[in-house]
């Protein structure tokens, strides 16, 4: 089968949620796989970084898998979807933690959220993480946005975000109560603050068009 999609495994990802998604949204045209073999990986035509939890325990378990080189290859040579954590782990440093470094494929850094953020219609103190659903605002064109409405919502769970060095690679923005980045692009890297494995149509139409992109 052509169209083999690698998600790629360290142990901290949402990845059955990610595999049952692609496979809906691709149906018989392609072939979802788990792994963290290098070989394996690096054979599939697409591949996917998914993430949840600390990006400290994320980036370590990439790096002893020896997964960080396998990650930085595939970024560079085929289309590559990064999700939530696995967003930001592409970047080059994280305040997590204390401050940790990241793999450092994109410039920019990630920030986490002010504890004391007051939302201005109500008056009420934001909570952290950011949980729920919220507006994505696309602020360039890409493939991976065909068919998907401006504004449409998709369901975020972060305490941290994006600040990509550069507007250029900023595909969308999202509020909280602030812009922050809620999508960055570049060449044939897309990667995603939100989760479109619990985002419904939107998600997996999203999930689609990657399925679709030459990158």
């Amino acid at each position: 089968m052509a169209n083999r999609v690698a998600i790629i495994d360290y142990g901290m990802g949402n990845i059955h949620s990610v595999t049952k998604a692609l496979e809906f949204a691709g149906g018989d045209t392609v072939q979802v796989f788990v792994s963290h073999d290098a070989e394996e990986i690096l054979r599939a035509e697409r591949v996917v970084l998914p993430g949840v939890g600390a990006i400290r325990d994320c980036i370590a378990e990439i790096t002893r898998l020896g997964l960080d080189e396998v990650i930085r290859e595939a970024a560079q040579n085929k289309p590559f979807l990064g999700v939530c954590v696995g967003m930001q782990a592409l970047f080059e440093h994280s305040e997590e933690n204390g401050g940790t470094p990241c793999l450092g494929i994109l410039p920019g850094a990630v920030h986490t959220f002010a504890t004391d953020m007051i939302d201005p219609a109500s008056s009420v103190r934001l909570k952290i993480p950011h949980m729920g659903w919220n507006q994505v605002h696309q602020s360039r064109e890409h493939p991976l946005w065909r068919g998907i409405e401006q504004d449409t919502r998709f369901y975020f769970v972060h305490s941290y975000y994006v600040t990509p060095a550069g507007e250029q690679l900023t595909a969308a923005v999202s509020s909280y109560p602030r812009p922050f980045a809620a999508a960055v692009a570049q060449d044939n890297i897309f990667a995603v603050q939100f989760h479109p494995e619990k985002s419904h149509h939107a998600g997996l139409a999203l999930y689609a068009n990657f399925l679709h992109w030459d990158g």
